[in-house]
């Protein structure tokens, strides 16, 4: 039986030397060794049409800062694309942006399902309105806040995909018995010394008795996220009575 391909990432970045940068580290560096996932990081001034390497310029209707071009943009996609066999078009083709869709667990899940994406980092005041339209371009978000560039969003993304893929966790439950696995935060954790400052570790986790530490466990799961996350917990309340049918 033939060995199943590596996901890929291709990243699109005005610094290519930001990667692997952390992605070269713990569990993906690992992974990445092992060939686990592939990584191409893509200089998108490779693409510029004249000697400066320009991949900007002023916003029309006035502004500040810069907008990347079009042009350049999409033939560093296209030809990107184009190199990495036909699999590549039918993947994801994300670009970091606050309009974007929120990056979760479900969105990561289906980018892993994928078998690659190629990842645009924008810079500046963002990138051409055409580019996004012109192409199968899915916008993502990390988060209520502005980063400097997508760069550090595509790590986040990666990382979040390659501790999902085959043999990158060191426990197969480990991926499944975590935060937003099955829409709760994570239930408290505890190891030894036993007691440490006053504080005991709870009984029930020393127990031996499975059954009563899942009960726990869910039970606190359930109380962290409906206290922190009230928006997760009503998604979660929503299902509840569907799931135990």
């Amino acid at each position: 039986m033939a060995a199943a391909m590596p996901w890929n990432a291709r990243v699109l970045t005005l610094y290519p030397a930001m990667f692997p940068g952390p992605l070269g580290q713990s569990l993906a560096g690992r992974a990445l060794v092992e060939g686990r996932w592939s990584l191409t990081a893509v200089d998108i001034r490779d693409f510029a049409r004249d000697k400066h390497r320009t991949v900007d310029d002023t916003p029309c209707g006035g502004g500040p800062g810069m907008v990347m071009r079009p042009d350049v943009l999409a033939t560093a996609i296209d030809e990107t694309l184009a190199g990495a066999g036909s699999a590549a078009a039918e993947q994801p083709l994300i670009y970091f942006s606050p309009r974007g869709r929120r990056l979760d667990q479900a969105l990561v899940h289906e980018v892993k399902a994928a078998g690659g994406a190629t990842l645009i980092c924008g810079r500046f005041e963002g990138v051409d309105e055409r580019l996004l339209q012109a192409r199968p371009v899915v916008e993502v978000s990390l988060g209520d806040f502005v980063l400097s560039g997508g760069e550090i969003a595509a790590y986040a993304l990666i990382d979040a995909v390659v501790r999902l893929l085959p043999g990158v966790m060191g426990a197969e439950e480990s991926g499944t018995e975590e935060s937003f696995a099955d829409g709760l935060l994570e239930y408290p954790q505890y190891t030894r010394p036993q007691m440490w400052e006053g504080r005991a570790v709870p009984e029930v986790l020393l127990s031996g008795h499975h059954e009563r530490i899942a009960a726990w466990r869910r039970e606190m799961a359930e109380k962290i996220t409906a206290e922190r996350r009230p928006d997760l917990w009503e998604r979660y309340r929503r299902r509840k009575p569907a799931a135990k049918d």
